[in-house]
Formats: structure tokens, C-alpha cells, sequence
């Protein structure tokens, strides 16, 4: 049985400069086939080892939107009740190589919030920063939302 998720967090417990753990993942080489063959990636650098390696890569690499994909699935457990709409996403930077077998958490912090116009909802810049199994940083990018106030009582 697995876990439940954690409590939707809203607009009033983010603390700009705090940062939030999310959930790991390890990306199996059939969800790397999934991804390719769902979105239709017949790029060799991520279906064929021997072609990466003679790239200089040590096998086949995951693309970018994979890493961008389960990353934003870890970080919509912060806010699953509360997400109003994702703004802009900003400052994408893919950092390292992630291949299959790769285990990848995210570290969600808040750079900043600030009101909105509608009374019941504000503006969070989230920056998420992804990690590999190592603890290097392999991919960051910052995301505007809008979430939700908590009503009052």
C-alpha cells in the first residue's frame, strides 16, 4: 500500500526561500520507451546505446521533456487542491545528462509571492530544482502559478 500524498499546500503556507522535498522516481527504461514512443522521439541519442556512446555519451539519454514531465508531476503533489493555472514557465536549464535507471527527486523552492488582483488567489514563483540519484542537479527551471487562498472560515 503505498502512501498518501500530502496536503495541498495554498498561497498562505509558501514561505519565499523555503524549499519542499518531493517524491523520487526512478525512470525504468520501459517508462523511457513510453515517453519516446508517446510522444514520437526517433531521436538515436535517446533509443540507441551504441549510437550515444559514439556521441561520447555512456548509453542513451533520457530527453529533456521527460526529466521537465516527472518533475512536474513530484511538484504538483505541493499544491494538487490548490493550483489554480501554471503562468510561464521561465529559466529552463537542463544541466546534466539523466538516463534510464536514473533515480531523480525535486526540491521545490519558493523565490518569491505576491497578491493578485482576485482576492481569493496569489502569484508563487516556484523554482525546481531536480537532483539525480547522486546529488548532482541535472535540470531547474522556474514556474508562475497562481494558487488558491485558503477561504476563510
Amino acid at each position: 500500500m503505498s502512501a498518501a500524498a500530502p496536503a495541498s499546500l495554498y498561497f498562505e503556507d509558501f514561505e519565499p526561500g523555503k524549499r519542499y522535498p518531493t517524491r523520487v522516481r526512478t525512470i525504468s527504461d520501459a517508462d523511457h520507451e513510453a515517453f519516446c514512443h508517446l510522444v514520437g522521439y526517433r531521436v538515436p541519442l535517446f533509443l540507441d546505446d551504441a549510437f550515444a556512446r559514439s556521441k561520447g555519451l555512456p548509453g542513451r539519454i533520457c530527453p529533456s521533456h521527460l526529466i521537465m514531465s516527472f518533475s512536474t508531476a513530484m511538484t504538483g503533489d505541493l499544491f494538487s487542491e490548490s493550483i489554480i493555472a501554471l503562468r510561464a514557465i521561465e529559466k529552463v536549464e537542463f544541466l546534466e545528462v539523466v538516463r534510464p535507471g536514473d533515480t531523480i527527486r525535486t526540491e521545490v523552492e519558493v523565490v518569491e509571492k505576491r497578491s493578485s488582483k482576485q482576492a481569493d488567489r496569489g502569484v508563487v514563483v516556484f523554482r525546481d530544482h531536480v537532483y539525480n540519484q547522486t546529488g548532482t542537479e541535472v535540470f531547474r527551471n522556474d514556474k508562475i502559478a497562481l494558487v488558491r487562498r485558503r477561504k476563510s472560515a
